[in-house]
């Protein structure tokens, strides 16, 4: 059980208890015996295991069991480039390689992390928290902020009345993975965005920044990492600037996230000096691929593992999972088990990363892979199969998860928690205005009836194959013909089409008018509208029928006492009309408190 080449070094009192309540804990979940320290054999077997640098257990695919070997000691890392290497370890790209190894010279190096409050934390969320056990290694003061009002800028992911429950959730649930990977928090600082974000200070700043920063860097800066809309609001620009203050106001050398946040250091870089602030350094970790193929991402739930999955959930997401036999260039699980898996095991086990795979002798049996590299040649040779890799990385996650989802579920408080940062989402509701397929459109062609003096002939695009619709509307008396041609209006496109006086229509177009009927105008979709998108209204579900008669069913008719203007906005009830691309909400030009129909 022990080494015959075991080092002895020396331990602090607390790491000596430390080490003993683990030795006794071991030992009485593996053996059912319990150390008294009294006889001189167990005080000389207790001295050796708290004072052995290799003390080894019995291992389980290679490797300790669930309860981490508590017992070897990290190796030194004292010297400037000693620091460095493990600072840099498994990042993608430094900025400021140079202004990092300078103050490491003189200082341990000061930086920080931030995360902005939004959807739950996922399992991609361990290749912060392995590199932040890493800086703390190397002696780093290291600070996680908690961007409460970031969260709330990016197109209100978290919405205002949600923001504390969400920063409280992201303090617990980012807590216990730092706990689960063995990282000592008393030397880890907590700071939460709002705290001196609204301070006269920070606001001035920002004032600054906004009379430099030009509009054009401002939206490149924060568009790998604000949600993009068509007409994006002011809020997207406004962010890239906080999060650089952010890098001043926390009294760091660098700031540490994603290589999708680095349009924004590079933005920071640029800009912190012309407001009299020095220019910081920027780490950058690798982006995690979702399960799916694309960025991992807590607003797409068959993307990412949760933090607080069961086994059963871990093992269904990752079948899923793309990973194709032999393909190592496309393969998120193993990416995955690159950026998260072998960092999270050489933190635990230090620097000891042996990743095995378990199978039954008649397929070739357990194997062992010492190094990431290793694990993939082998894939890549066919020699590790797809179902097999899953299965490993099962296990690996289950592992790492288990501690968390313990600390969660034990807990009725932190239960609460969850339910009230992330409620659970109302039903859609399902009423007439669901079956009406409301739609984008642009005239392309517009022509008087050739019978009717009140009625027009429009060609309508909806961006269908077949091409333009032809649709009858009677708006002769109130818009001049010329106004008609190549503007947006909005088309009920799934009524039956109905004949009037002798011209099939196809639809109908939406129409704003006074109460007494004198005055209409065309309701105007907003100005970057996508052709033949549809109109949503928050809270209803989408459910149109695929062709209806007005005259039986009246979906419209049921619809339009509760359609409304109010400040230029169209409503029904008190949802706006909006277009789905997020452009924006439908309007009219003149006719507040009128009808639409």
């Amino acid at each position: 059980m022990i080494g015959s080449n075991s080092k002895f070094v020396k331990v602090n009192p607390e790491v000596r208890l430390i080490r003993l309540q683990n030795l006794n804990k071991y030992l009485k979940s593996q053996l059912n015996l319990q150390i008294e320290p009294t006889s001189v054999a167990s005080r000389n077997l207790i001295k050796f295991c708290c004072q052995t640098q290799d003390f080894l257990v019995p291992s389980v695919w290679g490797h300790p069991t669930k309860d981490v070997d508590p017992f070897y000691t990290p190796r030194t890392v004292e010297t400037p480039d000693q620091k460095y290497e493990l600072i840099s370890r498994n990042l993608q790209e430094i900025l400021g390689e140079k202004e990092i190894k300078a103050v490491l010279k003189e200082r341990n190096l000061k930086l920080y992390w931030g995360t902005a409050t939004t959807g739950a934390p996922h399992i991609a969320y361990f290749v912060a928290m392995t590199k932040i056990a890493d800086f703390l290694h190397a002696g780093c003061e290291v600070t996680i902020l908690f961007a409460d009002l970031h969260a709330y800028l990016d197109n209100m992911k978290a919405p205002w009345e949600l923001l504390y429950l969400r920063t409280k959730y992201y303090q617990e649930i980012i807590t216990a993975m730092l706990e689960s990977i063995g990282v000592n928090l008393k030397k880890l600082k907590f700071v939460v965005g709002t705290d001196y974000q609204l301070s006269r200070e920070y606001t001035l700043d920002s004032y600054k920044l906004a009379a430099v920063v030009t509009e054009h860097d401002a939206k490149k800066a924060g568009s790998d990492v604000v949600k993009q809309v068509e007409s994006p609001a002011l809020a997207g620009l406004i962010y890239p600037g906080l999060q650089a203050l952010d890098e001043e106001y926390l009294g760091v050398d660098c700031q540490f996230g994603g290589v999708d946040q680095r349009k924004i250091f590079v933005y920071a870089e640029k800009y912190l000096p012309m407001i009299g602030y020095k220019k910081r350094s920027h780490l950058m970790n690798a982006m995690v691929a979702g399960l799916t193929g694309a960025k991992m991402s807590s607003s797409d739930p068959d993307s990412k593992i949760s933090l607080l999955d069961d086994t059963k959930s871990i093992e269904k997401k990752l079948k899923k999972g793309f990973c194709e036999e032999g393909n190592i260039d496309d393969n998120p699980i193993l990416q995955f088990i690159k950026v998260v898996i072998f960092p999270v095991l050489s933190i635990k086990y230090d620097g000891k990363t042996n990743f095995t795979i378990k199978r039954p002798e008649k397929f070739g049996g357990d194997s062992v892979y010492q190094s990431f590299e290793e694990l993939q040649e082998a894939f890549k040779e066919k020699k590790v199969h797809p179902g097999d890799l899953k299965q490993s990385t099962v296990f690996y996650l289950d592992q790492l998860l288990e501690p968390i989802r313990n600390k969660f579920n034990s807990s009725k408080e932190l239960t609460k928690l969850v339910e009230d940062a992330y409620p659970t989402a109302k039903p859609e509701l399902v009423e007439d205005i669901s079956k009406l397929d409301i739609r984008v459109g642009k005239i392309v062609e517009a022509t008087a009836h050739p019978t009717s003096d009140r009625l027009y002939v429009e060609k309508i695009d909806l961006g269908e194959e077949s091409g333009p619709r032809t649709i009858v509307s009677g708006l002769a008396e109130f818009i001049p013909l010329k106004d008609l041609k190549d503007r947006l209006v909005l088309v009920c496109a799934n009524m039956k089409p109905e004949k009037f006086r002798g011209v099939a229509s196809q639809g109908m177009v939406l129409a704003a008018s006074s109460p007494d009927k004198t005055l209409v105008e065309l309701i105007d979709p907003p100005p970057n509208s996508i052709i033949g998108e549809r109109i949503v209204f928050k809270g209803y579900s989408y459910q149109p029928e695929i062709q209806f008669n007005e005259k039986k069913l009246k979906f419209f008719e049921k619809s339009k006492p509760h359609f409304s203007i109010k400040n230029n906005d169209c409503f029904f009830k008190n949802v706006k009309f909006e277009v789905e691309s997020g452009a924006g909400v439908c309007t009219v030009k003149t006719l507040n408190g009128g009808l639409i129909g």
